[in-house]
């Protein structure tokens, strides 16, 4: 489909791919590319009869003084408009994205109620608490709010860079460590963009109970930057139906490491069901209902082995 008329952000990176009915825009993470989300975003055009539409978020795939110009509503409102102009394309419109773009999907989702037919969130950033990251992050807040304590803070990306395949670790490493900053992000973050981050999700926290649009959140149990209470968090809190899927094999980078076939293949099957596309899935011997509460339908996923699965606040995640 021609992106006529779609405002992708600054520069050539973003992309829409598929010709489908059903629209889905996809946001990329803080220091991110839209290529982090190209291979689901084929994968999704592929087999599931969608539309996929990744804009480029204001400040980024430049340096990082393109970034500290630019706070975290100037992010949202690239991401506005491109929704708007989806909407008008298409009559079921699904949001998304990776890490913090999970985060402003639900933003996105409370500013306009009853339109988001659906929410894709891969590993949630609400805080950095993985493997991966310092012990003493957790003091990161509080330095935040004292003065110049933007101005102390820098972040370097650090291996495994969310990445748990090798191959494409040393790709991204190499990219990053050259500057190229459109394919691979950043390599550095300034204490002002970490927090712009903080203080969009104190707001997304808030908003969490009033959204009610169903949700697929898919997150690694060996998540190097983000643990998976970020998930459980989105489980516990947030308005609508919520189906969670732990994924393993995997880092931070879900969208390109070594599950993003599963990530692909989750989305399709969530899209389908809340898209209306097939009402009557049948379950058969490798498939496993879940319900929640008050839900309408049930969702149906086909179990695969290292998955972790729950779909009500009264069941427990089984691994298999």
């Amino acid at each position: 489909m021609s992106n006529v008329g779609i405002d992708l952000g600054e520069g050539d990176a973003g992309f829409v791919l598929g010709e489908g009915p059903v629209g889905i825009l996809l946001i990329h993470g803080l220091t991110g590319t839209p290529t982090e989300l190209r291979q689901v975003a084929k994968g999704l055009a592929k087999v599931g009869n969608c539309t996929v539409y990744v804009p480029t978020l204001a400040g980024h795939c430049g340096d990082n003084s393109d970034l500290q110009a630019t706070g975290w509503l100037d992010w949202y409102e690239g991401v506005r408009k491109t929704f708007v102009q989806v909407r008008q394309r298409h009559e079921q419109v699904f949001v998304g994205g990776l890490s913090m773009g999970a985060v402003m999907s639900m933003y996105l989702a409370s500013e306009h109620p009853g339109q988001v037919a659906g929410l894709l969130m891969y590993s949630t950033t609400l805080k950095y608490d993985g493997w991966s990251i310092h012990k003493l992050a957790f003091l990161t807040p509080l330095l935040m709010k004292i003065p110049f304590g933007v101005h102390i803070c820098r972040f370097e990306e650090k291996p495994p860079y969310g990445i748990k395949n090798e191959r494409l670790r040393a790709i991204v490493e190499r990219q990053m460590k050259e500057g190229q900053s459109s394919e691979a992000g950043l390599l550095t973050m300034e204490g002002i963009t970490v927090r712009e981050l903080h203080r969009m999700n104190a707001v997304v926290k808030k908003r969490m109970p009033q959204v009610k649009a169903p949700a697929l959140v898919l997150h690694s149990i060996e998540d190097d930057i983000t643990s998976r209470w970020n998930a459980d968090y989105v489980e516990r809190h947030l308005g609508g139906p919520v189906t969670k899927v732990l994924l393993d094999n995997c880092y931070h980078m879900i969208t390109v490491d070594l599950q993003y076939r599963r990530v692909i293949e989750l989305s399709a099957e969530f899209v389908e069901l809340h898209a209306g596309l097939c009402r009557s899935k049948q379950a058969d011997g490798g498939a496993v209902a879940l319900k929640r509460d008050g839900d309408a339908a049930i969702a149906v996923y086909p179990l695969h082995r290292g998955d972790a699965i729950t779909a009500s606040q009264g069941l427990e995640s089984s691994h298999i």
